[in-house]
């Protein structure tokens, strides 16, 4: 009996192992899609929805250059973007492999089949405490992740993909956080729901949600970007 129990407790050790091995090796493979890209520039469009903020839907330009330079401009107008917010390129949340996998099972977004697998950063100075990976086995795509961080809360990347699929680049990407972690810009325009006295910005902000959205337009891939782009 003995026996059986310990033959029990090795196969359940000894399966886990297995799966978390699949789950890095899939983490892997998604990573060396996106190294194929060292950099890229890109036009688009992008919408911002954030409460009591005026923003038009308006034209940017995207640029990115190994290993985590990324810059979004947005033509006569502000970028309305959270603190460390869309920085967190696609790239970037995979560029260390100092963090722990495990995988948590399959689960359906949009009636696809994806993978889930948690990334724990090892090191403690980290801000970012846990990444959850939603990923495409097939074609090696993240298809959605949600990354909780000590400073700056948790946002959500949600990915479509089409003619640039195989650099792991999206057509589209929806970017969603809490305007509680949103840094508002000066000279923006708050919307009141009726003629009470105003609260602050920051008032207003709290505890509401904030939804960027990019529609990729055309990449230009590997042609080289100047560093001073970024500055």
């Amino acid at each position: 009996m003995k026996k059986c129990s310990l033959f029990f407790v090795l196969f359940v050790f000894c399966a886990s192992l297995a799966t978390a091995q699949d789950a890095a090796l899939l983490v892997k493979k998604v990573k060396a899609k996106l190294e194929l890209v060292d950099n890229y520039e890109a036009t688009g469009v992008m919408k911002t929805d954030i409460a009591f903020i005026k923003a038009p839907i308006g034209k940017i330009k995207i640029y990115f250059k190994k290993p985590n330079l990324f810059k979004i401009k947005k033509e006569g107008g502000i970028s309305l973007l959270p603190k460390g917010g869309l920085s967190v390129n696609l790239s970037s949340l995979i560029a260390s492999s100092n963090y722990s996998t495990i995988d948590a099972g399959v689960q359906e977004i949009d009636a696809k089949k994806v993978r889930v697998v948690k990334l724990l950063p090892n090191e403690e100075s980290s801000d970012v405490v846990i990444t959850t990976l939603y990923i495409n086995e097939k074609e090696s795509l993240i298809e959605k992740a949600v990354t909780t961080t000590k400073e700056n809360g948790t946002y959500t990347m949600i990915m479509n993909y089409g003619a640039y699929s195989n650099y792991g680049l999206p057509d589209k990407v929806v970017f969603e956080f809490n305007t509680k972690n949103y840094k508002l810009p000066k000279g923006i325009t708050l919307e009141f729901e009726d003629d009470s006295k105003p609260l602050s910005a920051a008032q207003q902000l709290k505890n509401k949600k904030g939804r960027v959205e990019i529609s990729y337009k055309n990449y230009i891939v590997n042609k080289g970007i100047a560093a001073a782009i970024f500055n």
